[in-house]
């Protein structure tokens, strides 16, 4: 277990350091700037504002700044001569993401302490969704295998993975906000401004869910124990729920990581669609503002999220299969 957790702890420190090297590259590779979009903005205040935010700087300067902390200028992130109480940027390293280049009354820091919990919501309320659905339909599929009920559920789950969630979304808002007005449009806040975009955001992933589970069902009730239990008059009920479940439900543990992280990527969309104040939203505007702080805040936030979950589901993995040793992986 030591080892398992040491060396993930290496490859985390290798994957953020590629993480943020890439980004910051690439958000300052872009065309434009995040003062481009001001109006009447004299070349002399753009220039100030470069200086006071450093942008003046080589970029491997920046990088060096941004990661820091590292006192490159006596000026501090804010400028020249800091007022007096006024905090200075400590870089990503001490847990300061810096200020937004575009909502400058906030740092990135206030933005996702806003918006995170909004977006952890919906992620909560869209993997409900998924697994209520996904598991509860791959059940009865892989226990009714060949029947007209087995073909409708892969039909759907095969539906449900090639439509993307926007196409998803907008065929629900017409359905039931438009013809049957059940759901607000837009907006956030109470329980019914939160089932529609879950629904839509999770329906995709249930679809997945849905195909792991049967597959895992049905391979878990070949086993000889399976056969054994049902040799030994026990209900079907409990050979399912105690025996075959367990098994059953690997794959679909193995595909948690990732389907955390496509909801993550997912929420972006979805919140855009449905005026959800959360931090996909703000990515979004991130990109169209270049707002290379919060871009690179929200960018590093969700690679921390997608690792830390993936190191979660591997140790989950463990305990659903004894047999599995996370020093021999």
């Amino acid at each position: 277990m030591t080892r398992f957790l040491l060396r993930r702890l290496l490859w985390f420190v290798i994957t953020m350091f590629v993480v943020m090297s890439v980004s910051f590259v690439l958000m300052r590779s872009v065309p434009g700037g995040p003062f481009d979009q001001d109006r009447n903005v004299e070349p002399a205040i753009e220039l100030n504002l470069k200086r006071k935010y450093h942008l003046d700087w080589p970029m491997w300067k920046q990088f060096l700044h941004y990661v820091g902390p590292l006192n490159l200028d006596e000026r501090g992130m804010f400028g020249e001569g800091d007022r007096k109480g006024e905090k200075t940027f400590g870089g990503v390293l001490s847990g300061d993401f810096g200020p937004s280049f575009r909502y400058r009354d906030f740092t990135v820091n206030d933005i996702i302490g806003q918006s995170l919990p909004i977006s952890a919501l919906l992620g909560v309320i869209a993997m409900m969704w998924a697994l209520s659905l996904g598991i509860s339909t791959g059940i009865a599929s892989a226990l009714r295998r060949g029947t007209g009920l087995d073909l409708a559920m892969r039909l759907a789950a095969t539906g449900g993975i090639a439509l993307p969630n926007f196409v998803i979304a907008g065929f629900l808002i017409i359905c039931f906000v438009f013809l049957i007005p059940l759901f607000p449009v837009a907006g956030w806040g109470s329980i019914r401004t939160m089932i529609l975009p879950g629904f839509c955001l999770g329906l995709v992933f249930a679809a997945y869910i849905s195909r792991l589970t049967r597959t895992g069902m049905l391979e878990a009730l070949s086993q000889e124990h399976i056969r054994t239990a049902h040799a030994k008059g026990l209900s079907p009920r409990t050979v399912v729920m105690r025996h075959a479940l367990k098994g059953g439900l690997l794959p679909v543990v193995s595909y948690l990581g990732p389907a955390t992280a496509g909801i993550l990527t997912g929420s972006l969309v979805i919140e855009r669609i449905f005026f959800i104040p959360g931090t996909g939203s703000h990515f979004v505007n991130s990109a169209n503002n270049r707002d290379y702080t919060l871009a690179m805040g929200v960018t590093i936030l969700y690679t921390v999220l997608v690792y830390s979950l993936n190191l979660v589901v591997d140790l989950i993995y463990t305990l659903l299969d004894p047999r599995i040793a996370l020093e021999d992986e």
